[in-house]
């Protein structure tokens, strides 16, 4: 015959309620560090401007459709064009291939991609969590001198986007 034992009880409600409690704040943050308000739901993402000169003429769209599928897989919301909740909008304001390493004899070792872009981001439920005005970003990859840019441009521009598109995200939900 089995026993009555208090403290295990009190351990089994202690864990109830720790659960219970985890539950109801994971509706506004969660383990990765995005803090959403909960009444936040849908969102919307403007194709990005592409106002830069020499840069590839996909590259606004591809970054539209980049952030999408980030805001996508890395939150709740939801895609909605009418009246979305919060609101991504830019331009991609710079697109540059700067010389940097110095070699003797005028020559350079290394070249500089460097990727520019202003980001609008409207919180229609909340305006004051929105940015009043845009925000820059910008990023840069290097690459050896003596590799034309057109054979190294795509792979440049994908690591480069990735981190305009964690720098934008982290900007607009984790309060960076």
């Amino acid at each position: 015959m089995m026993s009555f034992n208090p403290g295990i009880c009190k351990r089994h409600n202690f864990w109830v309620l720790a659960i219970g409690f985890l539950s109801v704040c994971t509706g506004c943050y969660s383990f990765k560090g995005i803090s959403i308000d909960p009444a936040v739901r849908t969102f919307n993402v403007q194709i990005f401007e592409n106002q830069a000169l020499n840069a590839p003429a996909i590259l606004g769209i591809d970054f539209t459709e980049k952030l999408k599928d980030k805001v996508r897989s890395e939150t709740r919301l939801l895609l909605n064009r009418e009246k979305p909740d919060v609101e991504f909008s830019g331009v991609f304001e710079d697109f540059r291939v700067v010389p940097v390493a110095p070699k003797p004899g005028e020559t350079v070792a290394f070249n500089r991609l460097e990727i520019r872009i202003k980001v609008n981001f409207i919180n229609n439920n909340e305006p004051e969590k929105g940015w009043a005005t845009p925000k820059s970003f910008s990023f840069f990859q290097e690459f050896s001198s003596d590799r034309e840019l057109l054979v190294v441009q795509d792979q440049l521009v994908t690591d480069i986007s990735k981190q305009l598109l964690e720098d934008v995200f982290n900007a607009a939900f984790n309060n960076w």
